[in-house]
């Protein structure tokens, strides 16, 4: 079991920053398109963070022509080549399923101002 840990914590990435649920996020992807690779950048909320070490997943959401669309990353995927916090999201809630059936000013996050 040590050896499985050890592996793992060679795994896992330290070069993200802190994610939280309702952080509007964009998020560099290495896309593969026949032999060429070119980065391709989704941005959207962060409506859930799930798992815990190497299985870490967190969910995007963005609206794409009008159309809801979702992405589940592992946070340590090597797929990932940064992500950028746009703007901290001021929420209480785990998760943000709710927005889900909210479209346009409805599907608001207020800002979380910093503190001093």
């Amino acid at each position: 079991m040590d050896l499985l840990k050890s592996i793992e914590q060679e795994q896992l990435r330290t070069d993200l920053p802190t994610l939280e649920i309702g952080d509007y996020v964009k998020v560099n992807l290495k896309v593969v398109e026949g032999t060429r690779e070119r980065v391709q950048v989704f941005e959207g909320t962060i409506i859930a963070m799930k798992g815990s070490g190497i299985t870490e997943t967190f969910t995007v959401r963005r609206l794409s022509y009008g159309v809801g669309v979702e992405k589940v990353l592992p946070v340590h995927s090597p797929k990932i080549t940064k992500v950028e916090v746009v703007r901290k999201g001021k929420v209480r809630r785990a998760k943000l399923f709710y927005l889900r059936k909210r479209i346009g000013k409805a599907a608001r996050i207020k800002e979380k101002i910093k503190s001093k």
